[in-house]
C-alpha cells in the first residue's frame, strides 16, 4: 500500500531551517515537530517529509555520455592541504578544445549527491565543472547530511574558503580549461561565493543562492559580476540582504538580484520539499545565460 506524501507547512518547513543551519539542536527539533504530530501524523513521518531523498538527485547521470567525471586530489596550500573535488568535464573537452570552468560549492554539508547532479548539469552545459568536498580531510561526505553538518562545523570556515579559492585556481591552470572560472553556490556555498568574489580578482562571475555577503568593508575588493538568487520567503538570509546591496550600490559593483515569490531557502535543492520548480528553473537558466556571458 503506498502512502501519499506529507506536505509539509511553512512551519515545519521554517523549524527545518533553523535545525540544518545549526540554529537549534536535534533534540529540540524533534520536540517541537511533536507539536504538529496531529490527526495520525507521528514525528518520525513529519521529520522524513522535510530530510533530502537523494534517490531523486539525478537530473544527470553519473554515466552520461555527454560527461566525464571522476574525483580528483588537489592543492589548498593555505587551507586544509590534501583536498579533494569532483571533477566533471564535457566531452569533448580538451587542451585542444579547451572549455571554461565552474566551482560547485556546497551546502553546509559536504559533497551530497545533490551538488554532485549540479556539477554534472554544469559541464552538460558545456563547462568544466569542479565540485571541492570540504569534509574531504576529516574522512570526506559521510554519506547523510546530519553528519555531514556535525562534522563541517568542525571546520575552521577561513581554511574553507581558502580550499575553494584553491580549487578556483586549480580550475584555471587545468589543461582543459580556457582560464576563464566563475563559481556558483548554495546556502554556505552561496556565502562563500560571494566571499570568493572579494578574495580572487581574477574570478570572472560569481552566482550565490541565498548565501549571505560580505562584510561592507570587503565589498571594494569585489571585482567579479554577481548575480543573486534569494527566495522571498527566507527571512534569516534576507535580513542581511538591504546592507548588503547598499553597500555593492556605493561601490558601484556589477550585480543583479532576482527575488524568487513564494521560494524557501534552498528552493534549488529538488531533493527537498522545499525545491520550488518554476524558481529553481527560471534561477538555473539565468545562472547559464550569466556564465556564458561571462565566462565565453
Amino acid at each position: 500500500m503506498q502512502h501519499t506524501p506529507i506536505k509539509p507547512s511553512q512551519e515545519i518547513l521554517d523549524l527545518y531551517d533553523k535545525y540544518a543551519h545549526g540554529l537549534m539542536s536535534r533534540r529540540t527539533f524533534f520536540e517541537r515537530l511533536s507539536a504538529y504530530a496531529v490527526g495520525g501524523l507521528t514525528v518520525a513521518a513529519l521529520a522524513e517529509s522535510v530530510l533530502p531523498n537523494y534517490a531523486l538527485a539525478e537530473q544527470v547521470k553519473a554515466d552520461d555520455e555527454r560527461i566525464m567525471a571522476e574525483d580528483v586530489p588537489y592543492q589548498s596550500p593555505k587551507g586544509a592541504g590534501d583536498m579533494m573535488g569532483y571533477l566533471v568535464m564535457p566531452k569533448d573537452a580538451s587542451a585542444a578544445h579547451k572549455k571554461p570552468g565552474v566551482v560547485v560549492i556546497h551546502e553546509n554539508r559536504g559533497l551530497n549527491p545533490y551538488i554532485r547532479d549540479v556539477a554534472r548539469r554544469v559541464a552538460v552545459a558545456g563547462y568544466i565543472a569542479f565540485a571541492p568536498d570540504a569534509l574531504y580531510p576529516l574522512g570526506g561526505y559521510p554519506g547523510n547530511d546530519d553528519d555531514g553538518r556535525t562534522m563541517q562545523r568542525q571546520r575552521d570556515t577561513g581554511e574553507m574558503v581558502e580550499d575553494f579559492a584553491a580549487a578556483v585556481t586549480f580550475l584555471q591552470n587545468h589543461e582543459a580549461s580556457t582560464g576563464n572560472v566563475g563559481c556558483v553556490g548554495f546556502c554556505f556555498g552561496g556565502s562563500v561565493s560571494n566571499r570568493l568574489a572579494a578574495k580572487i580578482p581574477s574570478l570572472k562571475a560569481s552566482v550565490p543562492f541565498y548565501g549571505g555577503g560580505v562584510p561592507a568593508e570587503d565589498v571594494p575588493a569585489i571585482q567579479a559580476p554577481l548575480l543573486i538568487h534569494l527566495g522571498e520567503l527566507d527571512e534569516r538570509v534576507n535580513a542581511g540582504w538591504p546592507a548588503y546591496e547598499e553597500a555593492l550600490k556605493a561601490n558601484g559593483k556589477d550585480y543583479e538580484m532576482h527575488m524568487y515569490e513564494g521560494a524557501n531557502h534552498g528552493f534549488h535543492n529538488d531533493t527537498t520539499p522545499r525545491y520550488d520548480a518554476h524558481a529553481a528553473e527560471l534561477a538555473w537558466a539565468r545562472t547559464l545565460a550569466f556564465f556564458e556571458k561571462h565566462l565565453s
